[in-house]
């Protein structure tokens, strides 16, 4: 199966924006107002055309996968909340009464739920659900590796699978979600083990921790830093993810690197969905590209992440639910700047004198 991630890394283009951005930004700077003032809209709309080789951008139709795993490092006391909340989750999702539900139908995106590492049975059929389950969860990161290597390229094939059937449905883009009790933990470890931050500046309150129990929380990251310190100082981007991260993660990484295969512009939500990103930057940095980072998590390690990746989120909302809330959000936005590029008149068309 290594074989089959190298050939999706192999077929990822970088996106030509020295051979295309100046058509894109010409037509912009000729519509009927002064030059970039419509500021990041003007850039999304850039970032839509070059990805879509040129011309008139289209951000529809758009869709949210919403991924869902356990943790094993769970045990160590590191959420608010007990891990069978991550089941609950999922059938509140199917059910339709979580915040994605609500923003998704306020934004007109498809909502689809990914089971790729819950603990117990497989849920039962239902038409937004796609069973997808690896594993009955990850091992505890603390005590060594999450995923075996097999577990994690199943799960990133995973994510390279739903980018693939988004495509087939004629899907432009793509926005990431999460739901894993636990998993602000994981994701800390993973921002640790790539880019060379400390885990005292980069773990936060995740389900809403008190103080002590933050600084529990960073001994965690800090011994599973250290129980797994071969691979992470081996730069290995794939083995970094294996020995730190979440099935879901993994996942969200598979998604990126097939969108980007695709040329979908993916939308990447807060936290975990950036700690998935980062992971599969460092596999393919070409993804790049095609990303857009939707919000600034209120997740106090976030902003430190982001600065090390070179990153501007689009929106500052406080937002730290994940689900992929951030990213149905920037999807409107994407379709106002492909409106803009598309239907604003020029000053020609409307006989209007440019300044």
């Amino acid at each position: 199966m290594r074989k089959e991630l190298e050939a999706v890394v192999a077929a990822i283009r970088p996106v030509d924006y020295a051979g295309l951005e100046p058509a894109a930004r010409a037509h912009l700077d000729n519509l009927t107002k002064p030059r970039g003032s419509l500021g990041r809209l003007e850039d999304l709309a850039v970032q839509l055309s070059c990805v879509q080789d040129g011309g008139r951008p289209c951000a529809d139709p758009a869709r949210i996968y919403t991924i869902a795993g356990d943790h094993g490092v769970a045990e160590e006391g590191v959420s608010l909340f007990p891990q069978e909340v991550t089941r609950q989750m999922v059938l509140n999702f199917l059910n339709g009464g979580a915040g994605i539900n609500v923003l998704c139908a306020t934004s007109g995106v498809q909502l689809f739920v990914v089971d790729a590492g819950c603990l117990g049975d497989d849920f039962g059929e239902h038409p937004a659900l796609i069973r997808g389950k690896v594993a009955q969860g990850t091992a505890n990161l603390a005590k060594g590796p999450a995923m075996t290597g097999d577990e994690c390229l199943a799960a990133l094939l995973l994510g390279v699978s739903l980018a693939d059937r988004a495509a087939a449905e004629g899907v432009r883009v793509l926005g990431t979600g999460d739901m894993g009790i636990a998993n602000t933990t994981p994701s800390t470890a993973l921002y640790c083990a790539y880019l060379g931050l400390l885990a005292r500046e980069m773990t936060g309150p995740g389900t809403g921790l008190a103080p002590d129990a933050v600084d529990r929380k960073i001994g965690v990251v800090e011994r599973g830093l250290a129980a797994n310190a071969g691979v992470v100082a081996s730069a290995d981007a794939f083995g970094i993810l294996a020995a730190l991260g979440g099935l879901e993660i993994a996942c969200l990484a598979g998604l990126i690197l097939g969108g980007a295969k695709n040329r979908q512009v993916v939308c990447v939500d807060g936290f975990i969905s950036t700690a998935a990103y980062t992971a599969a930057a460092h596999i393919c940095p070409d993804v790049r590209g095609y990303c857009v980072l939707s919000h600034s998590s209120a997740e106090p390690g976030h902003a430190r992440a982001v600065a090390a990746l070179g990153l501007k989120p689009v929106l500052d909302l406080g937002l730290r639910l994940g689900e992929g809330t951030g990213a149905a959000m920037t999807v409107f936005l994407l379709r106002c700047a492909a409106d803009i590029f598309n239907n604003m008149a020029s000053f020609a068309d409307a006989g209007v004198s440019e300044g």
